[in-house]
């Protein structure tokens, strides 16, 4: 017999659907997030609602008004800012410390290459470009920087996104950017040195101070 537990709660369904929604843009930022019209659109009580509310308050996602409204959270230029300085500074070392164990097999981060190619939709691109980086930062070895990561996934996917679209308005070349950068990384662990990998990420996340909104563009 299934266990009951197993199942994701009302709550937890709810707060995926708009965890989606959100990431994607489909919920613009800034975006109302009425308890009953979001309730009766998902088909659920106002309750698990509310709890899917908090949840994403948690993950940075939704913000509250003083008066206890619900919004999708507006990134302002000192979020991008935050969050790009916090990159910078993990994912270079993630690189070196990973570069042992993905010499040896990076096999994980070639099958996300492969469905980055196949990727349909933008916020597809967008989830498997923080997938591909998640695979890195895991195979560090390092669990306090997995575990800051992952604390700081939904954020760094609505940073993500938000700079995906606006990229993708401008160039049209979004996904086989993100492909062809992403290639080179693996190249990198295969063949190079730990210091040559965390030279390419560090390179890499830098590719991205040109897209911060209103940033000085002194790393």
């Amino acid at each position: 017999m299934s266990d009951v537990s197993s199942f994701p709660s009302l709550a937890e369904t709810a707060a995926t659907r708009l965890r989606a929604e959100i990431v994607s843009g489909e919920l613009p930022s800034g975006s109302r997030l009425a308890e009953a019209a979001v309730a009766q659109r998902l088909g659920v009580s106002r309750v698990p609602v509310r709890e899917a509310l908090v949840l994403l308050e948690r993950e940075g996602l939704v913000e509250f008004t003083p008066t206890g409204r619900a919004c999708v959270k507006v990134l302002s230029p000192r979020d991008f800012e935050e969050l790009y300085v916090l990159r910078l500074a993990l994912e270079p070392v993630a690189a070196r410390l990973a570069a042992p164990v993905l010499k040896v097999d990076s096999s994980s981060l070639i099958a996300n290459l492969q469905a980055t190619r196949r990727a349909k939709e933008l916020a597809e691109v967008t989830a498997l470009d923080l997938d591909f980086h998640q695979i890195i930062i895991a195979a560090s070895g390092n669990s306090r920087l997995l575990r800051l990561w992952c604390s700081l996934r939904s954020e760094l996917e609505l940073w993500l996104g938000g700079l995906h679209r606006s990229k993708q308005i401008q160039t049209r070349g979004t996904q086989p950017e993100t492909v062809a950068s992403h290639e080179e990384i693996v190249r990198g662990f295969r063949s190079g040195t730990p210091a040559d990998c965390e030279r390419l990420m560090r390179r890499h996340i830098l590719g991205w101070r040109e897209w911060i909104p209103s940033a000085s563009k002194n790393p």
